[in-house]
C-alpha cells in the first residue's frame, strides 16, 4: 500500500478472512479493501459483514452478484468461457475477471473482446512484470497481479525491493 497499490484482495480461503478484511480497513483507510474467492452467498454475507467494499469470485454465480448489489458493492465476476463472459454480462457483473487468464494466454483474451467488446474484461492469473503492457493492449480494463506481491517482508530491505517492484508495475500501467 505504502507504494502505491489502492486496491487489497483478501481472499476467503486466508485463514480468518474476515478478521483480516476488518483489520485491512481499519490499517488503511484510503484503500479498497475486498474479498476474493467468493464461491456462494454464505462467503460473500460474511466478507460484506467484515465491510469488505468489493466482492471478487472465481466462478459466475448470479447470488452472489444479487447479494453485493444489495448491498451497493462492486463485483468481479469470474469467467473463463465465452458462456460464461455472457452471463456475467447478463448478472450485472461490475467487471469480468477472466481467469486464469495466463493459461490460456493474450491471444485467447483479446478473443473475447472481439465479441464483448463493451464488456470490462480483467486478466487475472499470469500477469507478470514482463506482459502486464500487452493485457492492456489486448483490452484490459485492469489486471490482478498476486504471486509478486504475496510475499513476506522479514526486513527491510525486504521491504525496499518489494516497494520498487510494486513501483516497476504501477509505471507499467495506462495512463
Amino acid at each position: 500500500m505504502n507504494a502505491g497499490i489502492n486496491a487489497l484482495e483478501i481472499t476467503s480461503n486466508t485463514p480468518g478472512f474476515e478478521h483480516e478484511i476488518t483489520k485491512a480497513r481499519t490499517a488503511y483507510k484510503n484503500t479498497l479493501i475486498g474479498a476474493g474467492t467468493i464461491i456462494n452467498t454464505t462467503l460473500a454475507q460474511q466478507a460484506i459483514d467484515a465491510g469488505a467494499q468489493f466482492i471478487v469470485t472465481p466462478n459466475t454465480n448470479k447470488a452472489v452478484v444479487k447479494l453485493a448489489h444489495q448491498h451497493g458493492l462492486p463485483v468481479l465476476v469470474g469467467a473463463l468461457t465465452p458462456t460464461d463472459v455472457a452471463k456475467a454480462i447478463e448478472y450485472n457483473a461490475d467487471i469480468i475477471k477472466v481467469f486464469p487468464a495466463g493459461s490460456m494466454g493474450i491471444d485467447y483474451f483479446k478473443a473475447l473482446t472481439g465479441p464483448f467488446s463493451e464488456a470490462q474484461l480483467m486478466p487475472v492469473g499470469g500477469v507478470d512484470l514482463d506482459n502486464l503492457t500487452q493485457w492492456f493492449e489486448a483490452g484490459a480494463c485492469g489486471a490482478a497481479v498476486s504471486s509478486d506481491f504475496c510475499k513476506v517482508v522479514n526486513n527491510e530491505q525486504e521491504r525496499s525491493t518489494l516497494t520498487r517492484l510494486v513501483k516497476s508495475y504501477i509505471s507499467k500501467l495506462p495512463q
